[in-house]
């Protein structure tokens, strides 16, 4: 039986000829990911080690990015903490205020992740880089302490589902929708402990932006990682990021898929997620007058530049509701500046909304946006768990960039569609 893309991956690094599903192997690793809220766990256990470096200081990389810059004296403690972690072991890739982002919108951008590489995260969105056809996964502190001494880790080989893609998306849909329409239909545990392999001809429509949204959410439908296959536009967005060169697997012809999951792109239609689970996913045909108090347009599912100018886009020369708070957030300096130089931050500010530094902040509750209670907010960030933006009796609704903005114009949840008729 042949290998899926997941399984040639770990294969070649175990350093073995093939691997099946449910084998236990120690696989190397070309990253290892930590940020300001799991490093610190990390770094203790790493000093338990005895270790006085770590194994390659090119290959671990923590970024500072979610309370800062610090919200408060313990986080300004806890990134104290990496601060001096990095500077001591020498870190090459230490990412803090001026020159950081949302962590796995940033490490693509920054060319540290390529095709075929096996990456390791201590946080759970890790598996975003499965965009780019690398196999990344997210673990916990103390795996994460002895991948950075060791440089390797222990798998569990995932079995796989295949995502198989035809059509083209319509305008205003977007790889938002995509994933979430797909977790509406398998749950939040459909994919428990497999890898989500996404191929097929539809490949094509998706942008580069889609993918890494797809990949990033493919945790919320319980999978070990998301990835998806290369082609020319995933070579060339490695190539413009001046990443090592790919190494492409490409799944056999014969490769053993629990399921296949048949997704036509040209179906795919605005989709929002109704609290309190990514699997409440529903289509406007099924979403009645649902007013609301705040927008937050970011985070590392929809921060990018692309997902800034489908906002922009519809709401220039509009403006927000009465009574709507609306956030936005770049996720990275890189993707603020390309904002600013083409006019959207002028776009947004002109509307009404507030432009936020990076930072993964409101997405989980911490800073920068904090619901109050009985409020609903629509928000391109990736879970709505109850009590997940804030108080525990607040409601969040999760939503392609395209239809935040077109709900934060209307002040109810509203799809882009009826927004740009």
């Amino acid at each position: 039986m042949g290998m899926t893309m997941t399984q040639k991956i770990l294969a070649a690094h175990a350093g073995a000829e093939s691997v099946r599903a449910g084998e236990l192997i120690l696989a190397s690793l070309d990253l290892v990911l930590g940020n300001d809220i799991t490093s610190p766990v990390a770094i203790r256990e790493f000093a338990k080690l005895g270790k006085d470096s770590v194994f390659d200081n090119n290959k671990v990389a923590m970024v500072m990015d979610h309370f800062v810059p610090n919200k408060d004296i313990k986080a300004a403690e806890q990134c104290k903490v990496c601060r001096g972690f990095c500077a001591d072991m020498d870190i090459t890739h230490f990412y803090d205020v001026g020159d950081m982002g949302i962590e796995h919108a940033l490490l693509p951008e920054k060319g540290l992740v390529t095709a075929g590489d096996a990456v390791i995260g201590a946080d759970s969105h890790t598996c975003t880089y499965g965009a780019l056809g690398a196999f990344s996964t997210g673990v916990g502190s103390t795996d994460m302490a002895c991948a950075m001494a060791i440089g390797k880790a222990w798998f569990k080989v995932p079995s796989a589902m295949r995502v198989e893609l035809t059509g083209a998306l319509r305008p205003y849909v977007s790889g938002k929708d995509v994933i979430l329409q797909i977790i509406g239909k398998i749950g939040v545990d459909g994919a428990l402990y497999r890898s989500m392999e996404f191929g097929g001809e539809g490949l094509s429509s998706l942008t580069m932006a889609d993918r890494f949204t797809i990949a990033n959410m493919a945790i919320e439908a319980g999978a070990k990682n998301g990835i998806f296959e290369v082609d020319e536009l995933t070579l060339g967005y490695i190539r413009g990021h001046g990443a090592d060169e790919p190494k492409v697997y490409a799944p056999d012809a014969d490769a053993d898929y629990d399921e296949v999951l048949h997704i036509d792109l040209s179906e795919t239609e605005p989709t929002v997620a109704f609290p309190h689970l990514p699997e409440n996913a529903r289509t406007f045909a099924d979403i009645g007058d649902v007013k609301i108090d705040q927008v937050v347009i970011g985070s590392c599912t929809n921060g990018r530049l692309e997902d800034l100018q489908a906002a922009a886009e519809i709401m220039r020369g509009r403006h927000v509701a009465k009574g709507v708070r609306v956030i936005v957030i770049p996720a990275t300096q890189r993707v603020y500046l390309e904002a600013m130089e083409l006019g959207l931050l002028k776009v947004f500010i002109e509307s009404g909304a507030v432009v936020s530094t990076p930072t993964c902040g409101p997405c989980l509750g911490g800073y920068m946006g904090i619901l109050a209670e009985g409020e609903r907010a629509v928000t391109t960030t990736n879970r709505n768990f109850v009590g997940r933006m804030g108080h525990p009796k607040s409601e969040v609704y999760l939503a392609s960039p395209a239809t935040a903005a077109a709900s934060a114009l209307t002040g109810r949840i509203t799809s882009p569609w009826e927004v740009m008729a």
